[in-house]
């Protein structure tokens, strides 16, 4: 046999053991076997055949959005409930490459990681949504205009992606064996983490100044002058809860593929992210109560939707800040957990009042409107399934919750 012929062999074998973990096939599929595996293969039997027939016969056939409704489940899940829970690598990268907070070093990958998967992930959303995607270059490169806020949206996401691979490029790196390369991808990790710091708070507050372009659409209680503060700062404890529940996760379902200094470690960390979460929800708190005083709607917050704002802020974001305090003075990490799961959840119905509950509120047949067809929840379902398949994919191979053995701590 040939030396090229032998190389290329050698490559197969290498590549495969990569991605079958050191298995043979027959071992890597009967591995495959398992109930949430199965779930997940029912789950994309219906979504994706959905998510085929929208890009063949039009939205229609998953949405019942219209001019007057413009963003359902798809955008408000997937766009403005998706990025603020991926400001974790803008928050934790901050953190621990500009602030110096060393101590973060298990966690940072992870949260890079999730930032990364988070956006591109809503990028697909917002192009399952999008009436002509194939056309989204065009406003980007060709007919834009800079002054809009979708312009400075677009542009910023698709740039703050490659910012976050690059950060994230090392653990690719370390899992080929890629020396070289990865000894340059750590010497421009604090320019892109200085760059993610201007794309990441710029872009999240203008999907906040989306909603400045209508007035009088969205309910008063949530419409404000001041939202773009609003989406910047309640994404900063967003970021710092996600990282909580990513790795709570990541250390009950995949604790075989971390290491002893992540779980040693995690109870900690877990304490320090709750308290910084802790102060973040209370800045959000009382720029929210305000945003009222400021537009004088106390008035307004004895209404059906006063009363489910009211739900809103005193059950989904004050709340959880107390049982932080409260989990963090005891040192109760379960109850810190416990609170970053319900700010995640207040996250994502505070976006889905924003973009689907009160918009055009006062409109006759909103209330039809708020309800999703079956097809958009089944399609919303599918790219969530396989943003979990990807997300376990890369931890089971790639040294994120664990250290790639001969390569110093990045």
């Amino acid at each position: 046999m040939s030396d090229g012929a032998t190389r290329t062999e050698n490559f197969r074998s290498w590549f495969m053991d990569k991605l079958l973990m050191g298995m043979t096939w027959p071992e890597y599929i009967r591995t495959l076997i398992t109930p949430f595996n199965i779930v997940a293969a029912l789950i994309l039997s219906v979504g994706l055949p959905l998510i085929a027939m929208r890009f063949m016969f039009g939205l229609a056939t998953i949405t019942h959005a219209s001019n007057d409704y413009p963003w359902g489940l798809l955008l408000g899940w997937g766009l403005f409930g998706g990025v603020p829970l991926s400001a974790t690598g803008f928050v934790m990268a901050t953190a621990y490459y500009i602030f110096g907070f060393k101590k973060y070093h298990p966690l940072v990958r992870l949260a890079v990681l999730t930032g990364l998967l988070g956006y591109f992930f809503a990028v697909i959303y917002l192009l399952t949504d999008l009436g002509r995607p194939w056309r989204i270059y065009y406003p980007m490169t060709i007919a834009f205009g800079t002054a809009s806020v979708l312009f400075l949206v677009a542009w910023h996401v698709a740039t703050y992606l490659t910012v976050q691979l690059i950060e994230f490029s090392p653990a690719i790196l370390e899992w080929i064996r890629s020396r070289r390369v990865r000894k340059w991808a750590l010497r421009i990790t604090i320019g892109m983490t200085i760059g993610g710091i201007i794309l990441s708070t710029l872009h999240q507050s203008a999907l906040g100044a989306m909603f400045l372009l209508a007035p009088g659409k969205v309910h008063p209680l949530w419409y404000s002058s001041y939202i773009p503060i609003f989406y910047l700062s309640s994404s900063v404890y967003a970021a710092l809860a996600m990282v909580i529940v990513v790795s709570t996760l990541v250390a009950r379902f995949l604790r075989n593929r971390a290491d002893e200094n992540f779980l040693g470690n995690l109870d900690r960390l877990t304490l320090g992210l709750g308290k910084g979460a802790g102060i973040g929800i209370y800045v959000y708190f009382a720029l929210k109560v305000l945003g009222v005083a400021h537009d004088d709607h106390w008035a307004l917050l004895n209404t059906p939707y006063g009363y489910w704002f009211l739900v809103e802020i005193l059950f989904f974001v004050l709340l959880p800040g107390l049982i932080f305090t409260c989990g963090v003075k005891k040192q109760r990490v379960g109850a810190v957990r416990f609170a970053a799961f319900f700010a995640v959840i207040g996250i994502i119905v505070n976006r889905l009042n924003i973009t689907i509950i009160t918009f055009n509120w006062n409109l006759p047949g909103h209330l039809h409107h708020i309800i999703p067809p079956w097809q958009e929840v089944a399609v919303v379902m599918s790219i969530a399934t396989i943003h979990i398949l990807l997300f376990r994919w890369i931890l089971n191979r790639m040294p994120v919750l664990r250290e790639e053995p001969g390569y110093e701590a990045h």
